[in-house]
């Protein structure tokens, strides 16, 4: 059974940076391309990114330039660096294989306010 642990979350004015980490159990990581997904108050999960296993990315429009993934396939890591937060990227952040087929993690808090 895959584990998803994300970290890194918290409260950041408008501007400022964070970086989430996501730690993926190691059998099945290397192979599968991730993704960063998240959820805000009220609203559906949505895709913010993907990232396959030689690390070629794809993000989404409303994060395109500020946002960026990477991974450690040594380390069964991913990392999402978000730029130049806004109040709308306020979510809960989660990892998961690109089809989120396996099972979540409680995710890492993102807020973003003045």
């Amino acid at each position: 059974q895959v584990q998803l642990v994300e970290s890194g979350g918290g409260l950041v004015q408008p501007g400022g940076s964070l970086r989430l980490s996501c730690l993926a159990s190691p059998r099945f990581f290397v192979m599968a391309t991730m993704a960063w997904y998240r959820q805000a108050p009220g609203k559906q999960r949505e895709l913010v990114g993907t990232i396959s296993p030689r690390s070629t990315t794809n993000s989404v429009d409303s994060v395109e330039g500020r946002f960026a993934i990477s991974r450690d396939n040594d380390k069964n890591m991913m990392y999402l660096q978000m730029n130049n937060l806004k109040p709308e990227d306020t979510a809960v952040y989660y990892c998961n294989k690109v089809d989120g087929n396996w099972r979540w993690g409680e995710g890492t808090q993102v807020t973003v306010s003045s």
